[in-house]
């Protein structure tokens, strides 16, 4: 993933070259050419994900540039890790402190995960609250946890926690009414208690970070609010590693705050096809490679005006 990027623009390189000396792992490496495994790594794919997304912003920002356009979007939003791209985005931090943040938090996640047997499901067909009431009967039952994580769509939510506790969950929500349960390919129980020492581990590094206020405001994953507020935003980046992504609320917020036009900066087009169960009616553009780059500029010239 980005090597497309790289290959066409001078600004993805230099930040993928950034994020090799910041993080110190062969990110732009591994994220060409992998192997799989390695990319699929916590301690790699967080960060990777994180430099693929900024190397999508970089190269869309230097494209409109060389047309006399700059892109100023009215918010900012990134899903879980994504968040703290976004964070970089806005102007909240410099992109070497969020590289340098994204790599330990990939660190801390991947020491957690290994101290459990842990898995995520996608449950669909089924509302947050009789969800979270098959969690709690689950965790009673297996005497684990598991507990709801991401609010991704209508009808689309994940759920966090110990395998044999996902397990019991999969068969209550289907006697609840879920259509059905797709367990995901993930290396730990994220936004779950059992990443609370990831969490803990986290927050030194965060209070010692220079966060300010963002020139873009930021809609944050566990209120799905806006916030300009340093202090609030260093709050969202230690609870949101244990806490739920309201990113179904989230993108309400931005349609609500006037936003007709989003673009997913990254690999692949998960989060705009979310955004278009959410929001029927926005424009979704996205960039993670040469073709959509030049596509997603062509359209926002228009956009803007010419």
């Amino acid at each position: 993933m980005g090597a497309g990027l790289a290959q066409c623009s001078a600004a993805a390189r230099e930040l993928f070259a950034e994020a090799d000396r910041t993080t110190g792992l062969p990110l732009a490496r591994v994220c060409f050419e992998g192997p799989q495994e390695r990319l699929t790594d916590t301690a790699f794919a967080q960060p990777g994900v994180v430099a693929v997304s900024l190397s999508a912003a970089a190269a869309l920002s230097e494209r409109l540039a060389a047309d006399g356009l700059s892109l100023t979007p009215s918010l900012c939003a990134g899903h879980s890790v994504g968040e703290l791209a976004a964070l970089v985005f806005s102007g909240a931090v410099t992109p070497t402190q969020g590289l340098q943040l994204v790599a330990v938090r990939g660190r801390l996640i991947a020491e957690a995960s290994a101290m459990v047997d842990g898995t995520m499901a996608a449950v669909l067909g089924l509302d947050e609250a009789p969800l979270s009431e098959v969690c709690s009967v689950a965790s009673r039952e297996s005497g684990e946890t598991v507990q709801v994580a991401n609010l991704n769509a209508p009808g689309q939510i994940v759920i966090s926690g110990h395998r044999k506790a996902v397990a019991r969950a999969g068969e209550l929500a289907i006697e609840a009414g879920a259509r059905r349960i797709v367990e995901l390919d993930v290396s730990g129980p994220f936004h779950s208690v059992y990443m609370q020492p990831a969490s803990d581990g986290f927050r030194v590094p965060v209070a010692e970070a220079s966060v300010v206020s963002p020139e873009i405001p930021l809609v944050l994953n566990t209120s799905a609010g806006i916030s300009s507020d340093p202090e609030e935003i260093r709050r969202e980046l230690v609870v949101q590693v244990t806490s739920p992504v309201r990113w179904s609320n989230s993108v309400k917020c931005m349609v609500d705050a006037g936003c007709t036009v989003f673009v997913e900066l990254g690999p692949g087009q998960v989060l705009g096809g979310l955004i278009k169960r959410i929001a029927r009616d926005v424009m979704i553009l996205n960039v993670e490679d040469e073709g959509s780059l030049n596509s997603t500029a062509g359209k926002l010239a228009e956009v803007l005006g010419r």
